[in-house]
């Protein structure tokens, strides 16, 4: 999020709403209330002990209040309705909740999970719309059969790219698609912009050399195929140049590989949002 701030012109850094050390002025400029690790399905907040979606509204209730007094409510609503929205779910939702607990897997198939995601994601839009949101951008699900630790575990010894769940996202990003299409053509004063987050990430690790990277089938950390969070630590061993990776651990990409998917998208956002 923070290079999408930089590229669309807003600020080079975009702060937690919850950093105790944040200023007034971040709260005209734009903050961040995601989680690392959530997703649509409330379970998937529960599992990976993290802040919910409908705890983010909440924030983002108290943010509105608090923008108030600092600029008043006539500017406040400006700020609110001319603002960018970026929405990041749905890939949590499928790896570390329907493919490893069998909870939701015994009470629905992939179509019926992605509808229920859907049914989620909608409500999430509708609240943060009756709120003054206006320009939302919603990310789809990537590949993330590719992502090196689900290679690593479900890949087999060629280490593949694990077909089943790559298919998953594909069904529910048809249908992410077409959910926001009716919610953009059904909420007043909206422009509700699919991302495409499957093909440009597919791209990428299938032609690493068109985009300057050598690696995208394992981490720039330890091994690569299964480290990842606080397994990445300063005892571990590190790539030579992180920048001939996509990825630096075993599940999230390298600031580089962040700047090459932002230069690629960031063209398609503009011309939907402005």
């Amino acid at each position: 999020m923070k290079l999408l701030a930089k590229a669309l012109g807003v600020k080079e850094y975009l702060p937690a709403y919850l950093d105790p050390l944040i200023q007034d002025k971040d709260l005209i400029t734009g903050v961040s209330f995601a989680s690392g690790g959530t997703g649509f399905d409330p379970l998937t907040s529960t599992l990976a002990s993290v802040i919910p979606l409908s705890f983010q509204v909440e924030m983002f209730e108290q943010y509105i209040e608090k923008l108030k007094k600092k600029v008043g409510e006539e500017d406040a609503k400006n700020i609110i309705n001319n603002s960018v929205y970026f929405i990041s779910a749905s890939s949590n939702d499928f790896l570390t909740n329907y493919f490893v607990y069998p909870f939701r897997r015994l009470q629905y198939d992939v179509p019926a999970y992605s509808n229920l995601l859907l049914k989620r994601a909608a409500k999430f839009i509708k609240e943060i719309h009756e709120l003054g949101a206006r320009r939302i951008v919603v990310f789809s699900a990537s590949p993330i059969g590719c992502i090196p630790i689900e290679r690593t575990l479900k890949g087999g010894i060629k280490r593949k790219c694990v077909g089943k769940y790559n298919k998953a996202a594909e069904v529910f990003n048809i249908k992410l698609k077409q959910q926001l299409q009716v919610l953009a053509s059904s909420l007043p004063e909206s422009r509700i912009a699919y991302s495409d987050f499957y093909n440009p990430l597919t791209n990428i690790i299938e032609n690493p050399q068109l985009y300057g990277l050598e690696v995208t089938d394992k981490g720039c950390c330890g091994t690569g195929q299964i480290e990842m969070s606080f397994s990445c630590n300063s005892l571990s061993t590190i790539c030579q140049d992180d920048s001939k990776f996509f990825f630096w651990d075993s599940l999230h990409p390298t600031e580089k590989g962040c700047e090459i998917f932002t230069d690629l998208i960031i063209p398609d956002l503009v011309k939907s949002l402005f």
